[in-house]
């Protein structure tokens, strides 16, 4: 796999993005489970859409997902002319507004898909790190990301190195942090995802709370002629942490969620959002997921 992506690192990053898309549609025929949580999903989230166009919406997105494995093999082995690919940053002096007095800042975000590689192009203009979850099944794809990571941002930091993040904090370097997956209900607290109860970690509550830090929402995005990138700062939330674990939890999911429903297709979709459901509820995929296999296999 490391071989792979360095070789797509080293194209024309137009030609990477057309394999890595072109690779990507081949996940709803070649990668059904994917596409099975991803529709599940999009079910359970925008209600409001059509199955048809769900569908439609699952297909762009796996196209994105495709698009995201190339932008991975650029942002990690990519030379001179990756870091000459647009990339349009808005709202730069909300962070410096939240930077003021020597404040810690916390940039907080979610798992859009082009993330790897707008945060290597904003790495010369942002002196950031970046909070990580380590790949421990597989230690030298762990090890390039690391490296690369390292290379183009100030730092990146284990989510379970507590005491180095709020050192980094503390030091005056502005931390990405995101907390749109599921983490298990330990230290999480149920609260609407999308519209859907969703154990969400107060670990932004937490950080805040112990480094006095404010919070600058940040969002990423692949522009529209699809050659470049934009990254939108957007001011510091006023008043967080409320003193409520529940109510900052809302707060956070309500910003992530906007930036979700701006650009719908660029967002983690495969991701097993509501895999620990609320006490007393019925799994999320688990039938539903049969559904789809039925469903593309022609199965009664």
């Amino acid at each position: 796999m490391l071989a792979l992506l360095w070789v797509v690192g080293q194209l024309p990053p137009r030609l990477a993005f057309k394999i890595g898309e072109g690779a990507g549609s081949l996940l709803s025929v070649f990668s059904k489970q994917r596409r099975g949580i991803a529709l599940r999903n999009l079910q359970l989230c925008m209600p409001e859409l059509s199955p048809s166009e769900r569908e439609q919406l699952v297909q762009k997105n796996l196209r994105f997902m495709g698009r995201a494995s190339a932008e991975t093999a650029l942002a990690w082995f990519g030379g001179k002319r990756v870091d000459q690919l647009p990339c349009r940053v808005d709202g730069l002096e909300h962070l410096q507004a939240a930077q003021a007095n020597g404040r810690p800042v916390i940039l907080l975000s979610g798992h859009f898909l082009c993330v790897e590689l707008a945060a290597r192009l904003i790495g010369p203009q942002v002196n950031m790190a970046v909070i990580y979850k380590p790949l421990r099944k597989k230690p030298l794809m762990d090890q390039a990301m690391l490296k690369s990571r390292q290379r183009t941002l100030k730092n990146a930091l284990r989510r379970d190195d507590l005491r180095g993040i709020v050192r980094t904090l503390k030091a005056g370097t502005p931390v990405w942090y995101a907390g749109d997956q599921d983490y298990g209900v330990n230290q999480s607290v149920f609260v609407p995802f999308m519209g859907v109860p969703a154990a969400t970690i107060t670990g932004l509550t937490r950080l805040a709370k112990m480094t006095k830090a404010r919070v600058v929402p940040l969002f990423f995005q692949v522009n529209a002629n699809g050659d470049g990138y934009e990254v939108c700062f957007e001011p510091a939330l006023d008043g967080f942490p409320t003193g409520s674990d529940v109510l900052d939890a809302q707060w956070m999911n309500a910003v992530i969620e906007r930036g979700i429903r701006a650009h719908p297709e660029q967002y983690l979709w495969v991701h097993r959002r509501f895999k620990h459901p609320p006490p007393g509820e019925r799994p999320a995929y688990r039938n539903a997921l049969q559904k789809v296999h039925n469903r593309v296999e022609g199965a009664p």
